[in-house]
This record gives structure tokens, C-alpha cells and sequence, in this order.
């Protein structure tokens, strides 16, 4: 659901999730999901070049992180950019195979008895040992992936248990964690190669950084999803991923004007989401989301890695690996953090609530009984009529006040009319 007047859209997903989207003119932007969770963005310019200083906040904790605006397709993208990085030794120590496999049982991971874990039991198991620090960071990756998901739908657990039963289940296979693995690898170049451009203070570059050059270098990538997302598959029908669920992306040059790549599904929960097998069709604004979220529990993982060397099994670093992280120089120059996130947050969320009431009552027949009922015009416009398209619709009475979106089904709300659209097409006008 649009909503002009207050600048906001509203998406829910068929996973149940709802989010709430307010962006500015001047690209700030404050987005709030399921169970409190969310961000507020503000732009600055360093260098010729525009970041978004994002403040997150997420069960009672906030936390910034930055983001480089790029143009690529025809569309802006915006990529994660580290705020500092650690020192070439200890990229090379998580790169590269450790002296001995490790293992690393579920006890040194803390998850032994947590809920998350034994909801996802049937998803998802941990390896049994970790040849390096990019096999431990994949299960660090889909770890907190999924306890993420779980924290954010415990009021759904029952919905979610159904469609963890439902059919086309698809769980995480030995085979597929490797395909992540060998990802979080590329991604681990990426980032010791960005870290030896900031000694230059060069701004981090999408062609070597960013979705751009997975979408253009000619190799198979696997993407983590990290928030629940709507898709369509090539039959047209619409279906959903999840946090934690896997896409593979497959050599192939993207049309000039292409907005999205194709995809195939390596893994499902069952019920709503996208069967196992199938190709999706993934907006590139999505896939540079995707892999954000990748590089960003990367970042995470190789502090929380870089605490525990030496203990619970795990390698110890070598001397050189411990010295000091490099601040990012674009990060050194940004604005402060968002002191009222948490606040606008709630407030985003509060008005979406408040959007969708006033729009469902505007659309109801009798007015919904707590707003004046929408009178229809003496005499309908000459211009609107069954059948008539969307766009000749909008071209005849300009864009609607609010839209409601049912699917198949939309309803076009005017200040003296509604228009119900069914398959793109009018079917009623009251």
C-alpha cells in the first residue's frame, strides 16, 4: 500500500511480515518490520561520493553501519562499506586453510538449548568440524540468520510450525553449505582488498565491491537471504523466501535494461516459499541487499572470531593478525548516529497502523462506520469504464489519494471514487 500524503509504503508479505518504508527527497529514510525492529538512514557526501550512515535498532540494541549509493542498470543501489577493517594478517588467517580442522561442537556455540535451534532442527545442522574461518563463518552466517527470523515471529511460532510441515520442504544440505562457504571466501577477498585501498583513502569500488561484479563476472554465486521477501518464478506465480534460504545466480549477461537477474531456489521451508528448483526473477536492489547481509555477518562473525581465538578449540592468531582495525576513512568523516532511532522507529510504525485503518475504511462499502462513507459521483467520468486498464485509468484521473493491494485484486481510492482493478482490469467503480 502506497499512502502519497504521508510519503510511506507499506508491504506485507506472504510470510506475514509486514514493512514500512518512509524515504525522503534527500534520501533519508527510516524503515521499521516485524517485532520493533528497523533503521534510520541519513546521506552525507564524502569525496564526491554519497553514503547512507544507517542507525539500526533490533531487540533493545542499536548499532550504525554504512552503506555506498551507486547507480547500476538504471536503478541506485546501496552497498555495504565497512567502517573499518582489520589488518591484511588476519584476513589471510580467516582466507586460508587452518593448520588442522577444528571441531567445534554445539556447547562452544552456545546454542544448546536456545529455541531458534530446535525450531530450525530440520533446516539446519552446524559441520561437524571447520577446515577454516570461512566454513566456520558460513555457520555463523545462517546461524544468526535464523535466530534473527525466529526472535522477529515468535508471536507466529504456530503459523510458522504449520508451514514448516507443509509441503516442499527443502533443508540445508552439506552440499549447499558449501556453496555458502565458498562465497563467504569471495566475499572475505573482497573485504582484505578493500582494506589495502583504504591505506590509499580510495572509496570503496561497486565494480570490485558490489553486486555489480557478481552479476557481470561470469561465475555461479550462492545469496543468503536476509529478510522475507516477495518473488515471482517464471510460471508468473508469486512466492517467498525467507531469512536463511538459499538462491543460486548462474553465469549469464543481463540485459541492458534489466532491472533484475534470474535466480534458481536451493532451498525452502515449505508452505509459501518458492519450491525448491524453481527460477525467480530477484530485483538487483534485492541482491545488493543480499549481499549486504552476507558481508555484514561476515563483519560480525570476524569480531566475534577474533574474541574467541584461541579458546573452545578454535586456532589461535598469529601475532601479526592481532593488530590494530583500520577506521574506514569515509567513516571517519560521517555524521554522528541517530540519537532517536528507536523513536522514529516506533513512530513509523504506530502511523502505518493508522494508514491502514484510514485506507481499508475509505475502501469499505459502508465507509468502514468510523469514516463518512465514500459518496459515488452523480455520473460516473465518460472515461472510466469496465475493462479499462490501470494505466488508462491513472491517465484519465491522475494517481489515486491511496492504493489497496489485494493481490490479483487493487483498489484505486480517489477523493469522490474507488476503482476495484482485478488482473489489472476495472471490475467495479463506486
Amino acid at each position: 500500500m502506497h499512502v502519497a500524503n504521508r510519503g510511506m509504503d507499506i508491504h506485507h508479505g506472504l510470510g506475514g511480515g509486514r514493512r514500512v518504508e518512509v524515504e525522503r527527497g534527500d534520501h533519508s529514510r527510516i524503515v521499521a518490520e516485524r517485532g520493533g525492529h528497523g533503521y534510520v538512514q541519513h546521506p552525507y557526501m564524502y569525496r564526491g561520493h554519497e553514503y547512507g550512515h544507517r542507525t539500526y535498532y533490533e531487540n533493545g540494541r542499536a548499532y550504525d553501519r554504512f552503506y555506498a549509493r551507486y547507480p547500476y542498470h538504471g536503478v541506485y543501489v546501496e552497498m555495504y562499506s565497512p567502517g573499518f577493517y582489520y589488518p591484511p594478517a588476519y584476513y589471510g588467517w580467516a582466507y586460508n586453510p587452518w593448520a588442522v580442522p577444528i571441531a567445534y561442537p554445539v556447547a562452544a556455540w552456545g546454542w544448546g538449548g536456545a529455541p531458534w535451534y530446535g525450531y530450525y532442527g530440520g533446516y539446519f545442522a552446524p559441520y561437524p568440524v571447520y577446515p577454516s574461518a570461512s566454513v566456520w563463518l558460513t555457520d555463523y552466517l545462517i546461524s544468526t540468520t535464523l535466530s534473527a527470523a525466529y526472535q522477529a515471529r515468535a508471536a507466529d511460532a504456530a503459523a510458522a510450525q504449520a508451514q514448516a510441515a507443509a509441503a516442499g520442504y527443502a533443508p540445508l544440505t552439506p552440499q549447499i553449505k558449501d556453496l555458502v562457504a565458498a562465497e563467504v571466501q569471495r566475499q572475505l577477498a573482497i573485504e582484505n582488498a578493500e582494506a589495502a585501498q583504504q591505506a590509499a583513502n580510495a572509496a570503496p569500488n561497486p565494480a570490485v565491491s558490489g553486486v555489480q561484479r557478481m552479476l557481470s563476472d561470469n561465475a555461479s554465486h550462492v545469496f543468503v537471504v536476509g529478510r522475507e521477501l516477495d518473488l515471482v518464478d517464471a510460471s508468473g506465480a508469486e512466492c517467498a523466501v525467507t531469512e536463511g534460504d538459499v538462491l543460486q545466480l548462474m553465469p549469464a549477461p543481463l540485459a541492458p535494461d534489466a532491472t533484475a537477474a534470474t535466480l534458481a531456489v536451493l532451498t525452502s521451508k515449505g508452505g509459501v516459499e518458492c519450491r525448491k528448483g524453481v527460477a525467480v526473477s530477484v530485483a538487483i536492489v534485492d541482491l545488493q541487499d543480499m549481499q549486504n547481509h552476507m558481508r555484514e555477518s561476515i563483519s560480525q562473525g570476524m569480531g566475534d572470531l577474533r574474541s574467541k581465538q584461541g579458546q573452545g578449540g578454535l586456532p589461535a592468531l598469529p601475532a601479526s593478525a592481532r593488530a590494530d582495525t583500520i577506521k574506514a576513512s569515509f567513516a571517519a568523516d560521517a555524521p554522528p548516529p541517530d540519537p532517536d532511532a528507536a523513536k522514529q522507529i516506533t513512530q513509523q510504525t504506530q502511523e502505518a497502523d493508522q494508514a491502514e485503518k484510514d485506507v481499508l475504511a475509505q475502501a469499505a462499502p459502508d465507509g468502514g462506520g468510523s469514516a463518512p462513507a465514500i459518496q459515488a459521483p452523480a455520473a460516473p467520468p465518460a472515461e472510466i469504464s469496465l475493462g479499462q486498464t490501470i494505466a488508462e485509468v491513472t491517465a484519465a484521473l491522475g494517481q489515486p489519494k491511496s492504493v489497496v493491494n489485494l493481490g490479483a485484486k487493487q483498489i484505486y481510492v480517489y477523493p469522490d471514487m474507488k476503482i476495484t482493478f482485478n488482473a489489472g482490469k476495472v471490475t467495479d467503480v463506486q
